[in-house]
């Protein structure tokens, strides 16, 4: 090696170890790194007319095992007559109802499926239910007495923009109140649709069906390695998004920009652990977060410490 050649590696060395060091030390702190900065945003972001006040939940039920379901726990809604929660199964596909305390009430098979991720209630024993792999929003009555659901040859809505196996619809919630139904894809890329005019379709069998999207875009879209649920909060307009890979739920006001944010990491929130594979949201009437995650876990979070 010439000696112009050995200075210019010695020029370059030092700088590109430290880049080096600088680099592994942000890997190991990155997601801290995300929630400070994150929350530096939703700081500097102005004051949301509403908002549920993320940073003040307290865990009130901490990774309660759900007794006999063993694994592929997805997916959460609340009823708000029947005052329970539905989850959904993967394999075997069933939709399974839950106690506010997360017990099991029953379960019900479901025909017709490939891979349940997802699952919203609309009105009445009317629910949505998301397939991951097909890409498909499926409607379904689920009665007080019902030990069987078929998929087949029910009303359906499908997208099959960016397919890519397993990596589909992830989470599906309805707005009670101006009858939407928002859906996510988990990512490759990142969506979230919005649709409309589902009402006028069942009822009046008219034909104005609106589909759009929500972009996530702007110095907090980033921060999601991955979208796993979603839930939208009527009383506050705002959306709850669940994700599952950056350990974050985050609040959205109806401009769109982040007002909250709940960490699930051990030591957040009075977690004694971290949140395993964060699956499903749901909010109840009083403001509590329900949530499950993979294989078999439930959660539920408190609007203020005790």
């Amino acid at each position: 090696m010439s000696l112009r050649l050995k200075s210019r590696f010695r020029r370059y060395l030092v700088p590109a170890l430290a880049l080096a060091c600088l680099l592994g030390l942000a890997g190991a702190y990155l997601g801290w790194f995300e929630i400070a900065l994150h929350r530096l945003l939703i700081g500097t972001s102005g004051e949301s007319p509403a908002r549920l006040g993320l940073e003040d939940y307290c865990v009130g039920i901490d990774a309660q095992p759900v007794a006999g379901i063993e694994d592929n726990l997805s997916g959460l809604t609340y009823h708000p007559v029947r005052h329970s929660l539905f989850s959904v199964i993967n394999r075997p596909p069933q939709i399974i109802e839950l106690t506010l305390d997360g017990r099991l009430k029953r379960s019900v098979p479901v025909k017709g499926v490939a891979d349940l991720e997802g699952i919203s209630h609309m009105r009445g024993d009317e629910f949505f239910i998301a397939d991951e792999r097909t890409q498909q929003l499926i409607h379904v009555e689920i009665g007080d007495g019902q030990r069987e659901i078929d998929a087949q040859g029910r009303p359906r809505i499908g997208l099959a923009f960016d397919l890519a196996d397993n990596l589909g619809f992830e989470g599906v919630s309805w707005d009670h109140t101006r009858s939407r139904l928002f859906v996510v894809k988990e990512k490759l890329p990142l969506r979230l649709f919005e649709f409309s005019g589902l009402i006028a379709l069942f009822d009046e069998r008219r034909l104005d069906l609106q589909v759009g999207e929500w972009p996530l875009r702007g110095s907090f879209a980033w921060l999601f390695r991955d979208l796993s649920s979603l839930s939208y909060h009527e009383d506050s307009g705002n959306m709850l998004l669940l994700s599952d890979e950056s350990r974050l739920l985050v609040e959205l006001d109806p401009r769109r920009q982040p007002s909250g944010l709940m960490v699930l990491r051990r030591g957040w929130h009075g977690l004694k652990a971290d949140v395993p594979q964060a699956e499903g949201i749901a909010v109840g009437t009083r403001g509590e977060i329900f949530l499950v995650s993979e294989p078999n876990l439930f959660y539920r979070f408190d609007p203020r410490c005790r």
